[in-house]
């Protein structure tokens, strides 16, 4: 039987989708942890670059403005992934999955306005960074080689820096922690189906969570008067230290990926992506910040958390893809983020987004392509709080935008 829709006429119109498909999502979610560079057929390798630039602005619990906080970053991603032979393929795969950017300056209930203090000027400040290698063993089965099955290792970095600068912090004022890096190791599994002629593809790719245990450095200059408050007794339990270093566990959040495509025609190409990631089980806890909490009864007996989230996120693209020449190819993606909770910590003070966004791909030969692409974001509004839930910040009508570059290169079987 003749091909429908040969996957060698429309397939070059797929890669453009992913280039800056997640900036900004849910949480600390930042790349979308696509795997799609390993679905493609043959010797394929990609490096992409993706720039995001937010507009955050709100104001404070005494009515102030606050200035944009949202600092713009950039991450890279790399894969290769090559067949050893008609059953089984290998590849590797670099992103940067998870990270945050956020720093509050001007007059604000976020910035140390104390003329006396040693930090007055200085504004909240949080930056966090991952990055993660993955390698991956797939194999085909069935008579047609429609089913795979593929799995491997992810080595992952995490880092941390944050500083809560204002009375919206209340005693936490002028609380800093450095995470220091730390290495750890986790997996990944999944499944695929593809039907060639119409060219159907997709995929379902679980990731585990990852456990890192890293060394924290804190400063917690309030504590001991918290402390005093009670009043303690001489070296009991709410005697608290300014300074600490010790050991804390941060757990990255495992996830769910579904991948689909299917061909409309011969020239057009229908895409889904739905990601889920369970937030509300992830947290940083630092000792020191943690067990200054319980002075307050309040939080008796397990303490606060630095950080933390209430639901867990969903993410939909829908897109379409259309070969308009042979070697050109335009997309056009909505997508929707359901955010991770509102209230929501006044580190990432946004409720997900509505996305818009277009793409283009051009191959330059017959085996190397460059994609461009960008994409618009409407963030949701978002009441800001810190970890004892008191709301401290109103950040609306906010949005920004993400541009990607990807190069490629792919030889066919």
């Amino acid at each position: 039987m003749q091909n429908a829709f040969p996957m060698k006429n429309i397939v070059m119109a797929i890669a453009a989708f992913s280039i800056a498909s997640t900036a900004n999502a849910a949480g600390l979610d930042r790349s979308g942890q696509d795997i799609t560079a390993f679905l493609q057929d043959g010797l394929y390798a990609e490096a992409s670059y993706t720039y995001l630039d937010a507009d955050v602005t709100g104001n404070d619990a005494s009515g102030n403005n606050i200035d944009d906080i949202a600092e713009s970053y950039d991450f890279f991603r790399y894969g290769v992934k090559a067949d050893i032979n008609d059953i089984f393929s290998v590849g590797v795969l670099y992103d940067e999955p998870f990270g945050a950017a956020a720093d509050y300056q001007g007059d604000s209930n976020f910035v140390d306005k104390n003329p006396a203090s040693p930090r007055n000027g200085e504004g909240t400040n949080v930056e966090v960074r991952t990055e993660s290698l993955t390698g991956i063993l797939g194999a085909k089965l069935g008579a047609n080689k429609n089913f795979q099955i593929y799995g491997g290792p992810v080595a992952q970095r995490v880092q941390a820096d944050v500083k809560l600068r204002g009375t919206a912090y209340e005693a936490a004022n002028g609380y800093t922690t450095h995470i220091s890096t730390d290495q750890d190791y986790g997996w990944l599994a999944g499944i695929a189906y593809s039907k060639p002629e119409i060219a159907l593809q997709a995929a379902l790719t679980y990731r585990s969570e990852i456990e890192h245990t890293s060394n924290a450095a804190e400063i917690y200059p309030l504590a001991t008067v918290v402390g005093g408050s009670i009043p303690p007794v001489a070296g009991g339990p709410f005697a608290f230290p300014t300074n600490r270093s010790g050991d804390i566990e941060i757990t990255t959040p495992k996830s769910v990926n579904f991948d689909f495509q299917t061909g409309i025609n011969p020239t057009t190409l229908a895409t889904a992506k739905v990601r889920w990631v369970p937030w509300s089980d992830f947290a940083i806890v630092p000792s020191l910040y943690n067990e200054v909490s319980t002075a307050n009864p309040a939080y008796r007996p397990d303490g606060l958390p630095l950080v933390s989230y209430d639901k867990d996120q969903w993410l939909v693209e829908l897109g379409l893809a259309k070969r308009l020449t042979p070697a050109l190819a335009v997309t056009g993606n909505i997508g929707w983020d359901s955010g991770a909770g509102d209230p929501v910590t006044s580190l990432g003070p946004i409720d997900g987004y509505y996305s818009v966004g277009l793409g283009a791909k051009y191959n330059v030969t017959e085996n190397w392509a460059v994609s461009a692409g960008g994409k618009y974001l409407w963030f949701g509004d978002a009441e800001g709080q810190i970890p004892s839930k008191t709301i401290v910040g109103e950040f609306e009508d906010n949005d920004g935008y993400a541009l990607g570059l990807k190069l490629s290169y792919q030889a066919k079987q």
